[in-house]
């Protein structure tokens, strides 16, 4: 836990939360700034700035999670669909850095909330990200 991290806190109980779900490694919570109708946020009890330092265990833990609450929501919400999120970095987005998953309902003719303008991808783009990415990969 990071003393100045107010999700931590929240995990932690220290900061009450309308708490839809809680186990040993993990709180799921209402987000007070909803984009719609149940959206809660999964946050780890282990402070992880962001995807890139979270653990191994506690990655291959919060699928699964994610799986669970979203059958819960659809069925206790009745929304048609659901967005997971997941922000790393100011210019994602992501505006407490601690590693967390949105988890947004959606609803018929909702408002568009996750959604972007598709671009293009030119064939000398692709070619050096492919290269770049698996360099990094490969080390």
């Amino acid at each position: 836990m990071k003393d100045d991290c107010i999700f931590c806190k929240i995990a932690a109980g220290e900061i009450p939360a309308a708490t839809l779900y809680e186990d040993d490694d993990f709180r799921v919570i209402l987000d007070l700034g909803p984009a719609s109708r149940g959206h809660a946020l999964i946050l780890p009890k282990e402070h992880y700035a962001d995807i890139s330092e979270i653990s191994e265990e506690t990655a291959g833990k919060v699928l699964p999670l994610a799986k669970k609450m979203c059958a819960a929501m659809k069925a206790a919400l009745g929304c048609a669909g659901i967005n997971l999120v997941q922000n790393n970095g100011e210019a994602a987005g992501q505006t407490v850095r601690h590693f967390h998953m949105h988890i947004i309902p959606r609803y018929e003719n909702g408002p568009r909330i996750v959604a972007w303008e598709p671009g293009d991808l030119s064939d000398d783009d692709k070619i050096q990200i492919v290269e770049a990415v698996r360099a990094q990969i490969q080390g």
